[in-house]
């Protein structure tokens, strides 16, 4: 058995963060679903800008929406679309097999959003019902506007990944939103299951504080913040509140570690997968970092929900001049702006891409 497949048995989804068509075509992601125990995957456009210029497999997509009249961002989600279901439908049997706890895939709404509610709410109901699969998660930022739009997306019945989350107080923010949800749907007299996770980014806290905390510091506050969140994680789903809306037929909302690339050649490819091996949680790694754990990887001792280990690490990092909360507001709209000007590339990819495939006139 693989070290995937026993982070898989250890209770822990382990996820794809990248898609592509050759992925898809080539029989590589069916592959990794059945031989390194991976059960869902996300998207980005980053990873769409990737995938449209280093290959001719989205050309013909492209050339037929350009001939309807069809935008650059009607023309993505086209595109995305028609892989996502393909993504979904191969992911099925492990949704249906788990009740709907596994098995997802997601797409982004246009990160331009981020800071419209109303628009974020109408874009992620159009999307979720033109993609057509239960299994499909709409990715929303947990903006404080995102939040708004994610307890409304929630109680409508639409399943939400919610992204952008960095600290424990942004965990904990969205952990409301969806709560709140919920509870309308209860109140409503809905079912009061609806999928969702909650991605936070871990990667790039390391980045922030690079060169600024001593050396045996170095590489832990990524890890760390994971570990806190998990520990408040543990602890609201445990709750009074949580008990009776289970009772209800509720499901906590998964907590999902995101950004688990390695950033710093000198530290361990797997760095954020061995350090966050927890159940009921899922990890989305990139395709080098999945094929690096599945090679090497093993996993360290399960994270646990005593605080006071955690805490005392944090207190480290603060004595060395590290403002946890600042530094995850700062990742927070640093990671908004990041995803709009990925969005754009994105676009002006696609519109240099019509240019080369459509015939002159």
């Amino acid at each position: 058995m693989n070290p995937t497949e026993l982070l898989h048995r250890a209770g822990q989804s382990l996820w794809l963060d990248n898609i592509t068509r050759d992925l898809l075509a080539s029989g590589t992601l069916e592959r990794y679903v059945r031989e390194l125990a991976v059960t869902g995957l996300t998207s980005n456009p980053t990873i769409y800008d990737r995938a449209i210029g280093g290959t001719s497999a989205y050309d013909e997509a492209i050339r037929a929406a350009a001939a309807r009249g069809a935008d650059a961002e009607a023309t993505f989600f086209e595109l995305a679309l028609d892989d996502l279901r393909h993504a979904a439908d191969l992911f099925r049997p492990v949704f249906e097999r788990t009740g709907g706890v596994d098995g997802y895939v997601s797409l982004e709404v246009s990160p331009v959003l981020a800071y419209d509610t109303e628009a974020t709410r109408r874009e992620a109901a159009r999307l979720h019902a033109l993609g057509g699969r239960p299994n499909l998660f709409i990715k929303i930022p947990g903006t404080a506007e995102g939040l708004r739009a994610i307890e409304d997306s929630i109680f409508a019945g639409v399943p939400v990944n919610v992204t952008l989350l960095f600290s424990a107080s942004h965990y904990l923010a969205n952990a409301e939103a969806y709560t709140r949800g919920i509870e309308r749907r209860v109140e409503a007299g809905l079912p009061a299951h609806v999928g969702s996770v909650a991605s936070v980014f871990i990667s790039r806290w390391d980045t922030a504080v690079a060169g600024s905390v001593p050396e045996d510091l170095r590489n832990r506050l990524g890890v760390a913040i994971g570990q806190q969140v998990y520990v408040e994680y543990r602890r609201f789903f445990s709750s009074d509140r949580w008990q009776r809306l289970q009772n209800e037929g509720a499901r906590p909302q998964r907590l999902l570690f995101a950004s688990t690339g390695t950033k710093d050649p000198a530290a361990s490819d797997v760095l954020y997968v061995a350090g966050l091996a927890a159940p009921y949680t899922v990890n989305t790694m990139p395709e080098e970092t999945l094929l690096a754990f599945a090679d090497h990887g093993t996993a360290g001792s399960l994270l646990t929900a005593d605080p006071a280990p955690v805490e005392a690490l944090l207190a480290r990092f603060a004595a060395a001049g590290v403002d946890v909360e600042a530094v995850g507001r700062d990742l927070q709209v640093k990671g908004a702006e990041a995803f709009v000007k990925s969005w754009r590339s994105l676009l002006e990819r696609i519109v240099a891409r019509v240019a080369q495939v459509t015939p002159a006139r």
